[in-house]
């Protein structure tokens, strides 16, 4: 898998950049067309667009950068060298709701309408971008032989697990079969390669796209023709995008980490639980209105 699609002289293209910019255009003309319906400016809606991109990758980056603060301590130069890699779509989230907040208060705008809208495009564009992570083999499962009592482990024990079993001989090697026989094997140039060289590994970036792509069209074609209070579907996308990333992050190899834990599993499980208690109470409050 090579990760640059397109190289002329010096100018590379990477496969990575190519889908986040078919998903921010393709998401830009769908937003356009809902802001149509909802008699606000293509315009609003165009800068709205950049300002949400900017704010949630530069959330995106300091949640990364916080999560490895022991690394860039050291390595302040590298703080903002995104060009190798480090992004983490929970500050990604975090920094777009905070830049769409900044923005609607400017333009006089409800935020959460405006949330509304961008959400499903959020989920397909989270699923375009999966497979730039596939040609750049960063997003990675764990070898597809890993047993299911280790994958699914709250408290991951997988690398002990995996250290151990390079201590093994073939003999008892031989003991673990592949459990699936989807698995990917990645180039050493690559992180997953260069992790786990010549083993087929679970494509956990495919799982997500898939999931993020079933969330898209549940949103987009069949929620947003309902009557729900106006932020019902953003946090429904907090809630769906959460499920979605804790089911993917028991087959992932490089989640970070909070106290032991997967930090994707105990961050996502806390904005579910507050996302499906802010759904409770707006729609509430909008039932006892009418």
């Amino acid at each position: 898998m090579n990760p640059i699609f397109l190289q002329i002289g010096s100018f590379k293209l990477s496969y990575y950049g190519l889908c986040y910019a078919i998903a921010f255009f393709i998401g830009i003309e769908l937003l356009k067309k809902e802001a149509d319906k909802k008699g606000i400016s293509k315009n609003i809606i165009e800068d709205y667009a950049f300002v949400a991109m900017l704010s949630g990758l530069l959330g995106g980056r300091l949640y990364y950068v916080l999560f490895n603060y022991t690394y860039y301590f050291s390595h302040p130069q590298d703080i903002i060298a995104v060009w190798k890699g480090g992004m983490a779509i929970h500050g990604g989230i975090i920094g777009g709701f905070i830049g769409t907040l900044i923005y609607a208060h400017r333009k006089k705008l409800n935020p959460f309408l405006l949330g509304d809208m961008v959400a499903p495009l959020l989920l397909l564009g989270q699923g375009i971008g999966r497979f730039g992570n596939l040609a750049n083999g960063e997003v990675h499962g764990v070898p597809t032989f890993t047993p299911l009592k280790v994958i699914f482990n709250l408290k991951p024990s997988f690398y002990q697990w995996y250290n151990s079993y390079n201590l093994m001989s073939l003999t008892e090697k031989a003991q673990y079969k592949e459990l699936v026989p989807w698995g990917l094997v990645f180039p050493t140039s690559s992180p997953a390669g260069s992790e786990f060289p010549n083993l087929p590994l679970h494509p956990a970036m495919l799982y997500e796209a898939t999931l993020n792509f079933i969330g898209f069209f549940f949103l987009y074609f069949f929620m947003r023709k309902k009557n729900y209070a106006t932020g019902t579907i953003w946090w429904t996308y907090i809630i769906i995008y959460s499920i979605n990333r804790i089911i993917v992050s028991f087959f992932r190899a490089e989640d970070l980490m909070l106290y032991g834990f997967r930090a994707p599993h105990v961050v996502s499980f806390i904005m579910l639980l507050i996302a499906a208690i802010i759904i409770i109470v707006i729609n509430k409050k909008s039932g006892s209105d009418k």
